[in-house]
């Protein structure tokens, strides 16, 4: 193969691979507001993946594992859009011992968004996605924060994610649309 071929093919590899990435910049999900969440719980995450180190599988795995972390999960749920004690919800969701579970991290971010600790809230919002990346409830509230954020354009990519997961005419696509439908600087809060 000449110098030229092996330029070439390299330069096209490169191409298709420039293509077929993602768009530049991290990919943010939705950042709080609009209606609250399903009372359902997501199930606890299996643990027994989570670590490097083999473990001994639990022959004690009972549903009463399962009921607690609901009822946790509810009640954490129940503070926050009931009673708006962001604070208490943190620390409930986070005593549950599930941060990687995407619905209790998606909670945990917008607990601390309400607080005002936007940091902290991408933070767990990134967690979340990490954790599930089809979560759409975090999509959808991650872009209500890019929003509160000014970006746009992040908001719309959030909102295109929606879109691909559930489509046009779920809840969570909707309350963006509309949230982008606003003009911005108008100093809403979702």
């Amino acid at each position: 193969m000449s110098r030229s071929a092996i330029k070439l093919a390299t330069l096209a590899l490169f191409s298709v691979a420039l293509i077929a990435s993602p768009a530049s910049g991290p990919a943010f999900a939705a950042g709080g507001g609009g209606d609250p969440p399903s009372a359902n719980p997501p199930p606890p995450p299996d643990k027994s993946k989570s670590s490097s180190k083999p473990k001994k599988k639990s022959t004690k795995q009972s549903s009463a594992d399962d009921a607690a972390f609901r009822e946790g999960y509810r009640a954490a749920h129940a503070t926050i859009y009931e009673r708006n004690d962001y604070a208490g919800a943190i620390a409930q969701l986070k005593a549950l011992g599930f941060d990687d579970n995407a619905g209790v991290a998606n909670l945990i971010g917008y607990s601390y968004r309400k607080l005002g600790d936007y940091k902290l809230s991408q933070a767990w919002y990134e967690r979340a996605l990490k954790a599930d990346p089809n979560h759409v409830l975090t999509w959808q509230y991650y872009g209500l924060w890019q929003i509160e954020q000014g970006n746009r354009d992040q908001a719309s990519y959030h909102l295109n994610r929606i879109a691909a997961i559930c489509g046009t005419g779920c809840e969570e696509y909707r309350s963006l649309a509309a949230a982008l439908e606003k003009p911005p600087g108008t100093g809403l809060v979702y």
